[in-house]
């Protein structure tokens, strides 16, 4: 007990001081920005962000929940396609393995348009938001399923010979034995997953959703601004990264223990 105390007493501290140099590092670039613009005469005009700040707050909420359902989904399908490719069944086992080496080895812009306009429209599916959802979900999946295959087989044998030694078939083993071990260990590429999915929502604006990095172009592009909106579209997107990294280091703190 005293050690797991000691290990959260500093943690909590090392936090905020992560969290005071990115504000650091967040200011800095800011001075940076306004000192180089003011070198080139460039004019601010911020009442335009503000003018349009209901158009800013909907994107953003909209790329909430997109990335809050994307999550869920990779998550979810990484799981299944992380028991297919471990799975005993041959043809399942190849078809997981096709999926996941055929999303990990092209661009998601490509599988973008390719889903969207040949596929989506193949299938009479008119919804940019569906589909980019479902899209953005499987793409990150396929990262999700080695991760998680790498953590479960990184288990020592002996823990699923323990297993059957007290009686659990497979289910109990994974649920009770296996999971367990292998959550605290994927804690951390999880988390860098999940802000890489964040940002790569971006990219759904190629098919037409209209989440924030849309919203700002539009804006950029009615009041011919530049950096106005792409200022505020760093910090917004800040605003969804960070927690995620706090959620995680705080979950990898709870299912710490020692061995």
């Amino acid at each position: 007990m005293a050690g797991s105390g000691m290990s959260l007493s500093t943690a909590i501290p090392g936090s905020k001081r992560r969290l005071g140099w990115v504000l650091l590092l967040l200011l800095l670039a800011a001075a940076v920005v306004y000192a180089v613009m003011a070198r080139v005469h460039y004019h601010w005009n911020w009442s335009v962000l503000w003018q349009y700040r209901q158009q800013f707050l909907t994107g953003w909420l909209l790329t909430v929940g997109i990335c809050a359902m994307a999550m869920v989904l990779s998550i979810v399908l990484g799981f299944v396609l992380m028991l297919a490719r471990m799975s005993a069944v041959l043809p399942l086992r190849m078809a997981a393995g096709c999926f996941v080496e055929m999303v990990r080895g092209s661009p998601l812009l490509v599988q973008l348009l390719l889903g969207y306009y040949m596929v989506a429209t193949a299938l009479a599916i008119d919804s940019p938001l569906l589909v980019g959802t479902l899209l953005l979900g499987g793409f990150q999946a396929a990262y999700l399923a080695e991760i998680f295959r790498g953590a479960v087989q990184s288990v020592g044998a002996s823990q699923w010979e323990a297993a059957r030694a007290v009686g659990f078939d497979l289910r109990q083993t994974y649920r009770f034995v296996i999971i367990p071990q292998a959550l605290r260990r994927v804690m951390p590429a999880v988390a860098g997953e999940m802000v890489s999915l964040v940002k790569s929502s971006s990219l759904l604006s190629v098919i037409g959703v209209e989440e924030l990095v849309q919203r700002v172009r539009v804006i950029n592009s009615a009041n011919y601004t530049a950096l106005e909106g792409y200022i505020p579209l760093a910090l917004a997107y800040l605003l969804l990264t960070l927690p995620l990294s706090a959620l995680s280091k705080a979950l990898e703190r709870k299912l710490s223990y020692e061995t």
